[in-house]
């Protein structure tokens, strides 16, 4: 049986246009990703550096609260903010809501936002008591 060439079978990447929604779609995935990965290896880490003893959790705790450790921990902490902001819009998505075009673009704004200033917030929470 022959196919014919005509038409595509699926819609190709090509035809649509690329809007804020759509990135900050991926982007969830993208977060959730990378808070399984980095997220369980720091927490097994931490875990066998606690169950190894002093020396292996001090190394643990020198390596944390190193510039770097610092990155990682904000990095992996907007993660987790942009992920559930994104995931929030999803569930509403899911009820049925929030698809207007105006309403989903202006939400796929305002989520990387949202997620900055509490990623913010949390560390100048956490800064607060080390100053």
């Amino acid at each position: 049986m022959a196919r014919t060439t005509s038409r595509p079978l699926s819609p190709h990447l090509t035809i649509w246009k690329w809007g804020p929604h759509m990135a900050i779609s991926i982007l969830h995935r993208v977060t959730g990703n990378g808070l399984a990965t980095v997220g369980v290896m720091g927490v097994v880490w931490w875990l066998m550096a606690a169950a190894i003893g002093p020396e292996a959790y001090a190394s643990f705790i020198n390596c944390a609260t190193s510039p770097l450790g610092y990155l990682v921990m904000v990095g992996i902490s907007w993660f987790f903010f942009q992920h559930m902001m994104s995931g929030i819009r999803h569930w509403v998505l899911d009820l049925g809501a929030g698809y207007e075009l105006n309403t989903n673009k202006r939400w796929a704004l305002v989520i990387p936002f949202l997620s900055t200033l509490a990623t913010v917030a949390l560390w100048a929470f956490i800064f607060a008591g080390k100053f």
